[in-house]
């Protein structure tokens, strides 16, 4: 995965990964592919358990509307998951930085990935920029990755019910 420098695809694919969890190290494998992630080793049901415990870490990240709180959880996760960055061109598509030391295990990988694309995302577009949704019911989360930075909504849909129930609720009195 090449980062950029909003760090725009790791967040997405952590927004992803913890929104539908994956069921079998088949489909985590699939699905961090069909991000752009070169993963280099196979992954294994210990990977997914191990990956599904850092989500519910990073779930933390995105559930904290603290700024300074919300660093200091971040923190702790690049602490654990994150080393100085590198240059690579490990499969021959261009050089590219890493933020993980060469030949960590799968699960280590994803969840650098996962840590670094937040920061950078928080730090390029701000620190309000990931959140959980505001539908009644809905506990899914999502990174805003809007022009405007208002994004308060998983979805369009999610977005939809609650202005349908506002106005009906501004209609009843």
């Amino acid at each position: 995965m090449h980062y950029n420098h909003y760090g725009r695809e790791p967040v997405l694919l952590g927004v992803d990964l913890l929104n539908d969890p994956c069921s079998s190290a088949a489909e985590l494998k699939r699905r961090c592919t069909a991000a752009g992630l070169v993963l280099s080793s196979a992954v294994s049901d210990g990977d997914l358990a191990s990956v599904t415990a850092f989500l519910g870490r990073w779930r933390a990240v995105v559930q904290c509307s603290v700024r300074t709180e919300r660093a200091a959880l971040l923190n702790v996760l690049l602490a654990e998951y994150a080393s100085a960055p590198r240059l690579t061109d490990h499969v021959g598509d261009g050089w590219h930085l890493h933020f993980r030391d060469p030949e960590v295990a799968t699960d280590r990988v994803i969840a650098a990935l996962i840590t670094v694309g937040t920061a950078l995302h928080l730090t390029g577009l701000g620190m309000d920029r990931l959140g959980v949704c505001e539908a009644d019911g809905c506990s899914r989360v999502y990174a805003d990755i809007s022009r405007n930075g208002r994004q308060r909504f998983c979805c369009p849909a999610c977005a939809n019910r609650s202005a349908v129930r506002r106005h009906r609720a501004n209609r009843a009195s």
